[in-house]
């Protein structure tokens, strides 16, 4: 009895002890210490959002976005795309125990508080983003010993970077792009040997790379491109053994890169070099680099040819080198051609006045079998269309414009079942515009495009008439470019068939006839060219169904008549219609020389051509089944056909003995 006694006082005991534990923990993780909570609601978050922020209960540690350690303290402030606005309040740097802290993607205005990583020091991630913050970073920043995370890209921050920056020595990763920091990148990065990542892109950095940066052997990522940086930059790199990614585009580089070795960096997947000034030869040694996908040196001064090695990059899968002065075009395609997964080819401005490749042997159906995208213009090649592109069935995008390419334009074309778009503009092609042009299935069904701004491992840059960059993908997806060609022949209804068609320029072809009805029928299409033919007749009516169009030009043709009134045409400037004498009304003078009755004349003889004359019908129709149903019994029943000419034998009878008897009297 005793010690059943004993058992229940020590459950008792126990009971009450693990009672009081779980109040604790209960307390401890739910109970938000006073000051955080006043210094949360003095923030001021103001959300534009359909559902704002319900910071109403008294504990703040339940609140959206916040989380608290064992003692009440906020450690997490985490609210990206809230739509959030205002500014941040000074009072943010009262939550001295905040570790994550990520405001990004809002719409935050306004400078950081003074003094918010003097205070803030418990900081591991910090994410500041996508927003419209500026003027100078902060110092103290070198003060968060534990920070790890730090981005602050695209706001408006200005001036330098923090002196000591480089002294938050747990840096993982610096995200700052599309900004406007200034001055030079410190040797003293030398000290942040945890970096892994450095985004500074579109800035205005400027000076020599720092030679120290490639003591940061963890580094994985280096993207600088978009700022004033010069000199040279291989001796400062080539120790960043871990690097993948590499992008220094769109600076002043301007080392000779012939003997450039970059045998070191084995895990380089994406090189870019693009529009500096460097000079000397394509690397030989790039062959080193197995795992590189893409490959960009474009707008820069190379010379030579593109070296063999190339054809040993089993994963590459682009490649810019335009706007360099690289020769011998026929021995390039074959060297990409046994880069079996090669998806982007961008060769134009090289290879000045070469001919166009159109070796026999190149016509083999198993290279470029992952070709999407082919560029060789301008470059002036001479010769005809080469036949083995008919080899590539995955082709999306095809631009040969401004060469010097003569004959016809292959009809096989059409038989590429994803090509996209084509440019062929200013060429020598004569002949008649192909019909088979109507077949493509990328513009009847649509289906077979896929790509899009994120379809390859690096993005698509051309450049345009006015030396100005565009991207393809957005300029010139599914369109049709032959401009400044020979064509000497009508546009052909058929074209009602390219559904999917955007863009459509026929400009300065020597086109004739009359614009078929059949081009209202491309309801997607956005730009429409059709300047400077021989083309007559007026401005179709059915025009005004292109309620996606932007970009428009009928001008220096043979048109005439009233351009349609009250429509989208009337929208475009009047040099989209200048140079077509017979053409009036607005934006061009008002059809004076027509009265409103001639004019209504007019539109009621366009009714009239246009109308079944029914009458006339109806009584053509009439006289022919009463034909038939008199005659057809004669025809087909011989006791009728005897019968009717007895009665009309009779009847004449009667009718000469009437005259007889009239006679007579």
């Amino acid at each position: 009895m005793s010690y059943l006694t004993i058992t229940m006082q020590d459950l008792k005991s126990h009971y009450l002890l693990f009672t009081l534990f779980i109040f604790k923990v209960f307390s401890a993780n739910h109970a938000c210490n006073q000051l955080d909570r006043n210094s949360l609601l003095s923030l001021h978050l103001d959300s534009s959002n359909s559902t704002p922020l319900y910071w109403s209960s008294i504990n703040c540690c339940h609140w959206e976005g916040i989380s608290c350690d064992h003692k009440g303290r906020v450690t997490h402030l985490w609210l990206p795309s809230k739509g959030l606005k205002g500014g941040i309040s000074p009072s943010l740097v009262n939550l001295t125990r905040l570790s994550h802290l990520n405001l990004s993607h809002n719409s935050l205005i306004g400078f950081l508080p003074t003094g918010l990583f003097s205070f803030l020091n418990q900081l591991r991630v910090l994410d500041l983003s996508h927003n419209h913050l500026g003027g100078q970073l902060p110092s103290g920043i070198g003060g968060c010993s534990k920070l790890k995370i730090f981005w602050a890209g695209f706001n408006s921050f200005s001036g330098f970077l923090p002196h000591d920056i480089y002294n938050a020595a747990a840096l993982e990763e610096i995200s700052l792009p599309s900004n406007n920091l200034l001055g030079p990148i410190s040797n003293e990065i030398m000290n942040l040997t945890k970096l892994t990542s450095l985004k500074l892109y579109q800035n205005q950095f400027s000076g020599n790379l720092p030679l120290n940066i490639g003591k940061l052997s963890k580094l994985k990522q280096l993207m600088l491109h978009t700022n004033n940086l010069t000199g040279s930059f291989s001796r400062s790199l080539l120790n960043c053994t871990n690097l993948i990614h590499l992008n220094l585009r769109k600076n002043f580089f301007d080392e000779n890169i012939t003997d450039l070795n970059v045998s070191s960096l084995h895990q380089l997947t994406i090189l870019d070099l693009g529009s500096n000034n460097l000079v000397g030869k394509f690397p030989a040694s790039i062959h080193s680099c197995m795992s590189i996908r893409g490959i960009r040196i474009s707008r820069n001064q190379l010379e030579g040819e593109i070296p063999p090695e190339v054809a040993q990059l089993k994963y590459l899968s682009f490649l810019s080198v335009s706007l360099n002065k690289l020769t011998n075009v026929t021995t390039a395609i074959k060297i990409l051609m046994h880069c079996n997964i090669l998806e982007v080819a961008i060769l134009g401005n090289n290879f000045l006045k070469e001919s166009m490749p159109t070796d026999v042997s190149m016509i083999d159906i198993d290279r470029f079998k992952n070709l999407q995208i082919l560029d060789l213009s301008p470059c002036q090649l001479t010769g005809q269309f080469p036949i083995w592109i008919s080899k590539l069935k995955n082709l999306q995008l095809l631009r040969l414009g401004s060469n010097r390419i003569t004959g016809s334009i292959p009809g096989w074309l059409s038989t590429l079942p994803r090509l996209g778009t084509i440019d062929l503009r200013d060429n020598l092609f004569s002949g008649e515009f192909p019909k088979k042009f109507c077949e493509l299935q990328a513009f009847v069904s649509g289906h077979a495009l896929s790509y899009n701004s994120t379809s390859f491992i690096m993005p698509l840059y051309f450049v345009s008439e006015d030396n100005n960059r565009y991207n393809a993908l957005n300029y010139l997806s599914q369109a049709i470019i032959l401009q400044n060609n020979n064509l000497s022949s009508t546009i052909p209804t058929e074209i009602g068939c390219l559904k999917r068609l955007r863009g459509l320029n026929l400009g300065h072809t020597k086109l004739t006839g009359t614009i078929p009805t059949q081009v209202s029928e491309l309801t997607d299409l956005e730009y429409l060219d059709l300047s400077a033919n021989h083309l007559y007749g007026e401005i179709p009516v059915s025009l005004t169904s292109l309620h996606f169009l932007h970009l428009f030009s009928v001008a220096n043709n043979n048109l005439q008549g009233a351009i349609p009134v009250g429509t989208q045409l009337q929208t475009f400037d009047a040099s989209a219609f200048e140079g077509n004498p017979g053409l009036c009304g607005y934006p061009l003078s008002p059809c004076s020389h027509l009265t409103s009755s001639k004019r209504d004349e007019d539109i009621q003889e366009e009714e009239d051509r246009h109308t079944i004359p029914w009458f006339h019908v109806t009584m053509v129709l009439g006289f022919i089944v009463g034909f038939c149903g008199v005659c057809g019994p004669l025809v087909l029943n011989k006791k009728w056909r005897v019968a009717y000419f007895q009665f009309f034998d009779k009847l004449k009878d009667r009718f000469f003995a009437k005259l007889e008897v009239l006679w007579s009297d």
